[in-house]
């Protein structure tokens, strides 16, 4: 009984976050170079210096690898406090712009969309590794007003959650396809009417 309660509590090997590192980034270089089809969870293991089953402890399969890769680089916008909501916007909104003019990131995220179009539990990854993790974005700059006073405080949690969707869902859905499907600049100009569109409403966003 002794010998069966120390093996329950022995710890485990614990998870490198210097091997997480070095594997994410071996995969973002791998699609680049590579493309989704040609990328192996061999080749990241041999860009990233570690054995193929470090890979397998790790993620299930490349889908889930490739999805986290492009999550981790997405954590990376930060919201500032620029003293008004709508320069916080405009602020994040040029971050995120640039971020997709990475070419990791641009062709990690193109890749994993059109992939997840026919593969659903990919598409659910995509769902809460990258999209519900970024919605804390619009959570802050919403919290943000409403104690500046910029915004008034919402009372039906449900309501707070759907208009939340929706603000996420407009930005992330310009500024992709403007940046990835139109490959039209994301310029101040181009930010500032949006912004105005999304604050304003049409008729604040035809007077710029």
């Amino acid at each position: 009984m002794c010998s069966r309660t120390r093996s329950r509590t022995r710890p485990g090997r614990p998870r490198s976050a210097e091997a997480d590192t070095a594997i994410l980034e071996a995969t973002r270089a791998a699609l680049v170079e590579l493309g989704w089809s040609r990328l192996t969870m061999g080749d990241v293991a041999t860009r990233a210096g570690v054995a193929k089953t470090t890979l397998y402890r790790r993620w299930n399969n490349k889908n889930e690898l490739v999805v986290d890769a492009v999550a981790v680089l997405f954590d990376e916008l930060r919201l500032p406090d620029l003293g008004s909501l709508q320069a916080d916007i405009e602020d994040v909104v040029l971050q995120f712009a640039a971020l997709l003019e990475r070419p990791e990131t641009k062709t990690a995220l193109m890749a994993v969309v059109a992939e997840s179009t026919r593969d659903e539990p990919l598409r659910e990854r995509i769902r809460t590794s990258i999209v519900d993790r970024q919605k804390r974005l619009v959570l802050e700059g919403r919290q943000r007003a409403q104690e500046r006073g910029e915004l008034p405080e919402e009372r039906d949690p449900a309501t707070v959650e759907a208009v939340d969707d929706l603000i996420f869902d407009v930005v992330a859905g310009a500024v992709v396809h403007r940046a990835l499907v139109s490959a039209e600049p994301v310029d101040q100009a181009w930010v500032q009417r949006l912004t105005a569109l999304m604050l304003g409403g049409l008729t604040a966003a035809a007077e710029l």
